[in-house]
């Protein structure tokens, strides 16, 4: 037991060491801004087919299973704001982020994690190249930047989802479903639910490269590296998530 604390606290402490010198890096040249535009094509629009089926059975599911409940209380009219404020508020951003995690953080911990095993970011050091800015700084940046795209792109599907369950049991015109959404919805509601999607996607970012650029050596590391950028990934997920729950509710 004391031992596994010991080895928490010790990986707590290489982490943060790690985005230390993340926050140093990023504002020293050269600025990879080829390999930065990389990163968000990989990350960003190779993930959108996943993301965009993920956001519409979210809408659908969710407006087929609240449907009934609202029925029971005269209260159907009130379908649309909800399953809008619940997908962009809550759901939206968590799912996202989990998808982002299981895809991006383990592809970026593998993808590190195989070029330190095989010896290529010593050699990118060999040869003068900085291989933490080259490396880190580009993928850290880019999921930062894009999974809050991804999230406003879920919300959309997901909204989308939500007027095919609505509609398939009533018909109910896109333009008046819409308005009932925008009436619901408050500037407010979307400030916290963005927020947090940044820090989402630099904790995705963050620790895929760290557990790829610090996995030891043999190609069984590999696979670590990317099975615990997943799980520690996921687990920051909630985690972040419930504080910024506990803000929204204080300050909003």
């Amino acid at each position: 037991m004391t031992f596994t604390l010991k080895n928490t606290f010790t990986e707590i402490g290489n982490a943060t060491l790690f985005a230390k010198q993340f926050f140093k890096e990023v504002f020293i040249p050269p600025y990879e801004a080829k390999e930065f535009l990389k990163q968000c094509y990989v990350i960003g629009y190779k993930s959108l087919p996943l993301v965009a089926i993920t956001g519409f059975i979210m809408g659908l599911v969710l407006t087929l299973q609240s449907r009934p409940t609202l029925v029971k209380f005269g209260a159907e009219s009130w379908l649309p704001g909800m399953v809008a404020l619940s997908l962009i508020r809550e759901i939206a951003p968590v799912i996202t982020a989990l998808i982002c995690a299981g895809k991006i953080s383990s592809g970026i911990g593998a993808e590190l994690g195989s070029m330190k095993v095989t010896e290529q970011i010593d050699a990118m050091e060999v040869s003068a190249i900085n291989p933490y800015n080259y490396l880190v700084v580009t993928r850290i940046l880019a999921c930062t930047l894009m999974v809050p795209i991804l999230v406003i792109f879920a919300d959309a599907v997901g909204i989308i989802g939500g007027y095919v369950g609505i509609n398939i049991h009533g018909d109910v015109n896109f333009y008046r479903y819409l308005t009932q959404i925008l009436q619901s919805l408050e500037f407010l509601d979307l400030i916290p639910a963005t927020i947090k999607t940044f820090f989402f996607g630099f904790f995705i970012g963050m620790i895929g490269c760290f557990k790829g650029f610090n996995a030891s050596s043999g190609t069984e590391s590999v696979g670590k590296a990317a099975n615990s950028a997943v799980v520690t990934a996921s687990l920051t997920i909630f985690i972040l998530d419930m504080v910024a729950v506990q803000i929204t509710d204080l300050f909003f």
